[in-house]
C-alpha cells in the first residue's frame, strides 16, 4: 500500500516521499517473527524525508525506530504509536577521507552491520571485521554499543549524526555520551534541548590494513558464528548481557535450562543465551521464558541477568 493511498489529515497534505502503512503487523519486521500491530509504520525515502515525517506527526505521538528488528521483542498487543523502519532506507555508505595510516567511513543508520564490515575490508580499512557477526544495523549498533568477539562499536566511532524528534539534524561527539558495555547514554539528557533522538549515522575512523587478511578474518568470524549460534531458527541474538567476568550462556546452562520451552519459545540447545521461536511462538511465550531464565539464574547463582533485548508495546492476545 502506497503512502499516497493511506495518508489522512495533515499527513495527506504533506510532501512526504516515503511509504506509510497503517495497522502493520510487527511480526513481519522482527527477527523473532512475533509481535502485534503498530498504528503507523513508515519507511522514509531518505533523511530529509524522515525529518519531514517527524515534523508532520502530532507532538505527543510515541515514535519507535527499528532496524532489522534483531534486538527487539514487540508484545502481542502491538505498538500504539508510530514505528519508523530504517533498514535499507538510511543506507549511505562511503569513505570521507583516507590516507596512508587511516580512513574515515560514514555509514547511515539503516546500513546492515555486515555490509559495513565488508565495505571497510574491501577498501583496505581494518577493525570492523567483528561487525559481520552483529545481526543488526549501524543505528542499532550505535544505540547499544553492540559488540562481539571482544570488540565494541564505540571503540571505532569518531562522531555521530543525530535526528531529533523535532526533525532537527545535527552531530554529536563521542564525549557527549557515557559509553559502557552494551550501554550508550547522553551525559546531559536531563538538560533542556535533550529529548527523544536517534542515530541517523556514524563516522568510523579505521586503520589502514590488508584487504585479503581482513576478508579472511570476516570469513573466519562468520564460520565461528554459524557453528555456535542457532541461525537457522528465528531468534533475536543474545538475550542477556554477559555479567562481569562471566558469561550469560554458562550461567543459563549451569541451571540446566538448555531446551527449556514455554509455548513455541525455547532456550536454544546450541547456545544457551539464545531463545528461539520453534513453532508459532507468541511474544508472551518469549517474555515469560526470559523471566523464568532470570529467576532460575538468580536463584542458583545470585546473579541477576540483564536483558540485551528491548521489550516494547502492550500486552494482548496472540493473533
Amino acid at each position: 500500500m502506497s503512502m499516497v493511498d493511506v495518508m489522512k489529515g495533515s499527513l495527506q497534505e504533506s510532501m512526504l516521499r516515503g511509504e506509510l502503512r497503517l495497522d502493520e503487523p510487527m511480526s513481519q519486521h522482527t527477527s523473532w517473527r512475533v509481535g502485534g500491530n503498530t498504528r503507523r509504520f513508515y519507511k522514509p525515502a531518505d533523511l530529509q524525508d524522515l525529518t519531514d515525517f517527524l515534523r508532520s506527526l502530532p507532538i505527543h505521538e510515541p515514535v519507535y525506530v527499528v532496524g532489522l528488528g534483531s534486538n527487539l521483542l514487540v508484545r502481542d498487543g502491538g505498538i500504539p504509536g508510530t514505528v519508523v523502519a530504517l533498514h535499507g532506507q538510511l543506507d549511505d555508505l562511503y569513505i570521507i577521507d583516507c590516507n596512508e595510516s587511516n580512513g574515515l567511513i560514514y555509514a547511515g543508520a539503516g546500513v546492515a552491520c555486515a555490509k559495513l564490515a565488508r565495505f571497510a575490508a574491501k577498501n583496505g580499512l581494518v577493525g570492523m571485521e567483528f561487525f559481520a557477526g552483529i545481526p543488526g544495523t549501524v543505528g542499532g549498533a550505535l544505540a547499544m554499543n553492540a559488540g562481539c568477539f571482544g570488540e565494541e562499536t564505540w571503540k571505532k566511532v569518531e562522531c555521530v549524526q543525530i535526528i531529533h524528534r523535532s526533525g532537527q539534524i545535527y552531530r554529536r561527539e563521542t564525549s557527549d555520551y557515557a559509553i559502557d558495555y552494551r550501554s550508550v547514554k547522553l551525559r546531559h539528557e536531563d538538560k533542556p534541548g535533550y529529548g527523544s533522538e536517534w542515530f541517523a549515522g556514524g563516522y568510523f575512523r579505521l586503520l589502514r590494513g590488508n584487504t585479503i587478511e581482513s576478508q579472511q578474518k570476516i570469513k573466519h568470524l562468520l564460520a565461528q558464528r554459524i557453528n555456535s549460534q542457532p541461525l537457522n531458527q528465528p531468534n533475536a541474538g543474545s538475550v542477556f548481557r554477559n555479567p562481569p567476568n562471566d558469561y550469560a550462556a554458562r550461567l543459563i546452562e549451569s541451571c540446566e535450562l538448555k531446551g527449556k520451552a514455554i509455548g513455541g519459545a525455547m532456550v536454544s540447545t546450541k547456545h544457551a543465551n539464545f531463545i528461539i521461536n520453534t513453532n508459532n511462538a507468541c511474544a508472551a511465550d518469549i517474555e515469560t521464558l526470559i523471566q523464568l531464565v532470570q529467576e532460575e539464574v538468580k536463584k542458583k547463582s545470585g546473579i541477576e541477568l540483564v536483558r540485551e533485548v528491548h521489550i516494547v508495546g502492550e500486552f494482548g492476545e496472540h493473533a
